[in-house]
């Protein structure tokens, strides 16, 4: 097992950090994607002019807003070209890193966005909240279905989709 160490801290948002992330592929620009109660996402890349432990770990990239209430939970695409935020404002915001477009607010919950996940093959979205329910989406901000009758009782508070099997 790898030893895990403290190598530094990263600095930024402006309220309690609620969520963070990290790419699957080692050949992304992004180091780590934080949410935030700042209402906001932001992406970190690796300082590598670094030279004591004093000098940040890792830089500012862009902040992703939009949201109008807390960050609780965000997600990348395998690839890390997209984020993925859910909210306390009951909506969710796909994001591209590089430009920090947002490609779609998801509408659909009616409390508090409290989880979000991408399938394996990033073609879906996996959300559940307070409102006691599940919904799945496609990319372009389209529910395709709700899991709501017969099923929790109280929040949904975490979300994930099992990885892909390779044959």
């Amino acid at each position: 097992m790898a030893d895990l160490r403290f190598v530094g801290q990263i600095n930024g948002h402006r309220g309690w950090v609620t969520s963070l992330v990290c790419p699957q592929t080692t050949d992304s620009n992004v180091a780590v994607v934080s949410g935030s109660r700042d209402n906001t996402l932001v992406s970190w890349t690796l300082n590598n002019n670094r030279t004591s432990d004093e000098d940040a770990y890792a830089t500012s990239v862009r902040r992703l807003e939009g949201h109008s209430a807390f960050v609780q939970d965000s997600a990348l695409t395998n690839n890390a070209e997209y984020a993925l935020s859910a909210s306390w404002d009951k909506s969710l915001r796909l994001f591209n890193l590089k430009t920090g477009a947002c490609f779609g607010k998801f509408l659909g919950h009616s409390k508090d966005v409290m989880s979000c996940a991408f399938s394996p093959d990033n073609r879906h979205i996996l959300s559940g909240g307070r409102d006691n329910r599940l919904k799945i989406w496609n990319v372009k901000g389209e529910c395709v279905y709700t899991l709501d009758k017969d099923s929790h009782t109280d929040w949904v508070s975490c979300v994930r989709f099992s990885p892909a099997v390779q044959s």
